[in-house]
């Protein structure tokens, strides 16, 4: 993403994770290249801390999720899981982990993965968790925990919550990589463009949402996920209680308005 006028930085653990204010977006980027950005406990007590940030600034639009060097991210630390670990410590590992995963679905600000390598095991996950994703064309991705005896239960839910249900399992099974276009086809990522590309389009996907209004967006995607996990019946109810209060807030009201002629009470 190119950087405009305004552009601020929020401090945060500067060795794993930065983040940059530009205009109305957020951008967070994991800068532990060197180590394939590993989802280590500090990394993503570094993440968790910036979404809690982030939620509650109202200037903050949407949030882009980017990463340096090769990899995107390569999933969990395997040092943190090898050796001695107990069962308890391991548990604590992935509890932090989900809750990572559930702060970006909280957010109330679209959160968009700019996925410009390798995104695997959590990292994969990572993607799979975000709203929206970008990917560069030499980006891949694999659930890969299998390989070393390690079914990547985790990361099936989001997985499982992309891409249909013989192609999320086909990817667990296996391990085995897929290509960008791959993704995207499968409903992994939203669009694939040249690595020279990668953050104009990201950039224009994010100021996109960002002129839209910010209260239905927040609320549309609260309400997105609601839904999905309710019977069809349950889902519609939850929907019409939504729409039916964000047809009374200002914003719906001046563009309804806009359209009718009428201006509103």
């Amino acid at each position: 993403m190119s950087a405009t006028a305004g552009e601020t930085r929020v401090a945060a653990d500067a060795a794993l994770l930065r983040l940059e204010r530009r205009g109305p977006v957020m951008q967070l980027t994991l800068q532990h290249g060197a180590k394939y950005n590993v989802l280590s406990s500090a990394m993503m007590a570094a993440l968790q801390a910036a979404f809690a940030q982030i939620a509650s600034d109202s200037e903050v639009r949407v949030v882009v999720l980017a990463a340096e060097g090769r990899a995107f991210s390569a999933g969990h630390d395997l040092n943190e899981m090898a050796g001695e670990a107990t069962r308890a410590e391991l548990q604590a590992l992935f509890r932090s982990c989900t809750e990572l995963m559930l702060a970006i679905q909280r957010l109330p600000q679209p959160v968009i993965a700019r996925v410009q390598g390798v995104a695997t095991a959590a990292g994969c996950q990572l993607v799979a968790m975000c709203d929206l994703a970008v990917a560069s064309s030499e980006a891949r991705f694999a659930v890969s925990g299998i390989n070393v005896g390690l079914f990547c239960s985790t990361p099936a839910v989001a997985l499982s919550r992309n891409l249909p249900q013989k192609v999320a399992l086909e990817m667990l099974l296996t391990g085995e990589f897929i290509d960008a276009h791959t993704a995207r086809e499968r409903g992994l990522v939203n669009r694939v463009v040249a690595p020279e590309l990668l953050d104009a389009e990201v950039e224009k996907l994010a100021l996109t949402i960002a002129a839209k209004s910010a209260a239905a967006v927040a609320a549309g995607k609260r309400l997105f996920y609601q839904q999905r996990e309710l019977p069809l019946e349950a889902a519609y109810a939850r929907a019409t209680e939504v729409i039916a209060e964000n047809a009374t807030w200002e914003d719906a009201r001046r563009g309804i308005a806009r359209f009718t002629k009428r201006e509103p009470r």
